[in-house]
């Protein structure tokens, strides 16, 4: 950790960000102060809790309404965690659930996997390291992703069994960007790879956003692809979402957790290898969608696909001059020169109405 914390304060491109942060210091007198700090710390829980809590309460603070846990279906003793969520925002969400797991009287946080294609920069890859991630590479051939995933199932075992770490993966690879939030068997084969899925203690996490940031920035890849089907985001593109992801305005975010997987992962064990993972991630994704919290602009967004006001006992007029205000705004931030706004509507709209679809359906 010493030795990574040196490398960070030696780098340049760092020592620019933090310039950012408090430009009136001297960069002497600010690493001075930032050792200073790092006296005592001798882990990544241990930095995570010096540093990083204050940073992501700070966020919570300036960025939310208010960020909730629910997760009285779990205990805080002796047990530890493998958390598969939908995915909102590719740094918080593992950093929100960080702090509030502290809270909760965890006794740690989480290790988290992270695509190798965010770590654009090589004081990026070391802060994340310090944070306790481990990388999830992407872009390999076939056998190279069979090796890697094996690998990775592994070392995911060995944390949560023989280093008592909880862990935070994604439920798929990227974020859906329609938030239509579905497990891919992937992920849970390659989970099963090294070794029995019951002792991951998996626990399907769900992340509730107001406001997602990035929802503009979403309508306007989803166009970018249909204009051009060869589009790919650039590395320019993935830090952008990152940085409008932490510091764009989210209102109210709740994480809810449901019940281990392991309470009835047995109830499946007489289905054939074929339909098993299909089985336990449809039924993971009926626990993520009935654990949504529906906010007023869910309901918005789908009455206004529907063209009907079906979901009106759900919000008032403020409320749909509120969110008509910010979807205004978030179409305005898109500089596309063949801006189709009928289209980038629908897209965001849609974005907002899938949570309440999904919530649906798995309640009936």
């Amino acid at each position: 950790m010493k030795q990574a914390f040196e490398d960070l304060l030696n780098d340049r491109q760092f020592n620019v960000i933090m310039k950012g942060f408090a430009p009136w210091l001297p960069k002497g007198i600010r690493n001075g102060l930032l050792r200073l700090a790092f006296t005592g710390v001798k882990t990544p829980l241990d930095f995570q809790l010096r540093f990083m809590k204050p940073i992501v309460k700070y966020i919570i603070r300036k960025h939310t309404d208010g960020c909730t846990f629910d997760d009285h279906l779990l205990s805080t003793v002796n047990q530890r965690y493998t958390f598969v969520s939908n995915h909102r925002d590719i740094v918080l969400d593992s950093a929100f659930l960080d702090v509030k797991l502290v809270e909760a009287g965890y006794p740690t946080t989480v290790e988290i996997g992270i695509g190798d294609n965010l770590l654009i920069y090589p004081w990026i890859k070391r802060l994340v390291r310090m944070n306790k991630a481990f990388t999830v590479r992407r872009g390999l051939s076939l056998r190279e992703t069979l090796a890697a995933s094996q690998l990775m199932s592994r070392y995911i075992h060995f944390a949560v069994t023989q280093k008592k770490e909880n862990i935070w993966i994604a439920q798929r690879e990227g974020r859906a960007k329609d938030s239509d939030d579905r497990t891919q068997e992937a992920v849970l084969k390659m989970l099963a790879m090294g070794g029995d899925l019951h002792e991951l203690n998996i626990v399907p996490l769900t992340i509730s956003y107001e406001y997602d940031p990035c929802d503009y920035l979403k309508a306007q890849e989803f166009q970018q692809k249909r204009d051009n089907p060869a589009f790919k985001k650039s590395r320019q593109d993935d830090l952008d979402n990152m940085k409008t992801g932490i510091f764009g305005y989210k209102g109210r975010v709740v994480y809810r957790a449901a019940a281990p997987v392991c309470t009835w992962l047995d109830e499946l064990s007489d289905l054939p290898k074929t339909e098993y993972y299909k089985a336990v991630a449809e039924r993971m994704d009926k626990e993520i969608h009935r654990n949504y919290e529906l906010f007023p602009c869910n309901y918005i967004a789908l009455d206004e696909l529907q063209g009907d006001t079906a979901n009106a006992a759900h919000y008032t007029e403020t409320d749909k001059q509120r969110f008509e205000a910010y979807m205004a705004g978030q179409i305005a931030k898109i500089t596309l020169d063949n801006k189709d706004e009928a289209f980038l509507r629908e897209r965001i709209l849609t974005m907002y109405a899938n949570p309440a679809i999904n919530k649906g359906k798995s309640e009936q």
